[in-house]
């Protein structure tokens, strides 16, 4: 995964300088119940633009605006029902797409479900579950480092490999004291698995996956836990998150623990939280960077959103007070970047065009 933050540091230059998303965020939004799709099958219920009373003029250029930057699927959801599905570039409903980084996600998520059902604390050091020895620190230092730590990247852990073996993994910080952007946060699937005594896949299958009727895999790249899966299957999770966990009636995530997971984790990147990023902050950070950025993540974005984004410009954009979750697969949109880009700013314009 490259480390070169040049063209993000860029893009988010221009971010900051952009307009507020307070116009955006005075747009009403139907009230109606939430919708859930089918566990199986491909019945999903739509909505229609002029249902919505949003504006067909603007969705012609928000879909050229997708293709012309190399997107392969794009999805937005009101209150969980389909208002646009369009694929591109031969990409269609059944071709699954990587995750990337926004698949942290649900390395998050599956942490939330094992401490609700007692198998682990968040607060508790990661050596109680995969032994001592798993960094090249101290017995002290190693010891410092909780679950809670790698949820919201404040391992204090020298961030400049993605490499997670031992000797690659040094001292930088006291646990805690530093937020850099990590590869470590993978170990929490390796606690996740001890803790219940069963694969890391087969625990996201019986908790997660199947339970809302998601289809994908992970893939092992190299030290990169990778989930690959089609684009409405990206679509149930982020219902789920925008239902606070619940799918229908049934709680698959405690409600503490997302509120706690989509809320500013520690006090040196405002715009984290257990592996979400979080837009309306008053300031944030960048992976392999320690400035910090004033401002909200996305200005142009609405200020309670929160995002899985990962490499390429895979997204998961979640706005609770729209009742709306956004997904856009593909590749990168301009150059190779990890997470944020100024992909984000424009698409988010196309967006709200949608409304006037």
């Amino acid at each position: 995964m490259t480390k070169s933050i040049c063209s993000i540091l860029l893009g988010l230059f221009f971010i900051a300088c952009s307009k507020d998303s307070s116009e955006t965020d005075s747009i009403s939004t139907p009230d109606e119940n939430m919708y859930f799709p089918p566990l199986t099958g491909n019945t999903w219920e739509t909505k229609s633009i002029s249902e919505l009373k949003w504006n067909q003029s603007a969705v012609q250029p928000l879909l050229d605006y997708l293709e012309l930057k190399n997107s392969k699927s794009f999805i937005i959801l009101i209150n969980g029902r389909i208002v646009l599905e369009n694929y591109f570039n031969k990409h269609s409903a059944t071709t699954s797409w990587y995750w990337a980084s926004a698949g942290k996600t649900l390395t998050s998520t599956m942490t939330g479900i094992a401490q609700q059902e007692g198998l682990l604390n968040i607060n508790n050091k990661v050596s109680d579950y995969i032994g001592t020895g798993w960094t090249s620190e101290t017995l002290a230092q190693e010891n410092q480092i909780t679950c809670k730590n790698l949820l919201s990247m404040t391992s204090g852990l020298d961030d400049s490999t993605d490499d997670v073996d031992p000797e690659d993994l040094i001292y930088k910080a006291d646990a805690g004291k530093r937020w850099a952007y990590h590869n470590v946060y993978v170990k929490l699937q390796d606690v996740v698995a001890k803790a219940s005594k069963q694969t890391w896949e087969n625990y996201f299958n019986t908790k997660l996956r199947n339970k809302i009727g998601m289809d994908g895999i992970w893939v092992q790249l190299g030290v990169n836990s990778v989930y690959t899966s089609t684009t409405r299957s990206m679509a149930r999770f982020g219902l789920l998150m925008l239902n606070k966990g619940k799918w229908e009636n049934n709680i698959i995530l405690d409600e503490a623990f997302f509120n706690e997971a989509t809320s500013t984790s520690q006090n040196i990147n405002l715009g984290y939280g257990y592996l979400w990023w979080l837009n309306g902050k008053s300031s944030y950070h960048l992976p392999q960077s320690q400035l910090t950025f004033q401002g909200s993540i996305i200005p142009t974005g609405p200020n309670d959103m929160f995002m899985a984004l990962g490499k390429n410009d895979q997204k998961i954009y979640v706005v609770p007070s729209k009742k709306m979750v956004v997904i856009r697969m593909g590749d990168a949109a301009d150059d190779a970047n990890l997470a944020l880009s100024d992909f984000d700013k424009t698409l988010w314009e196309k967006i709200n065009a949608l409304y006037k």
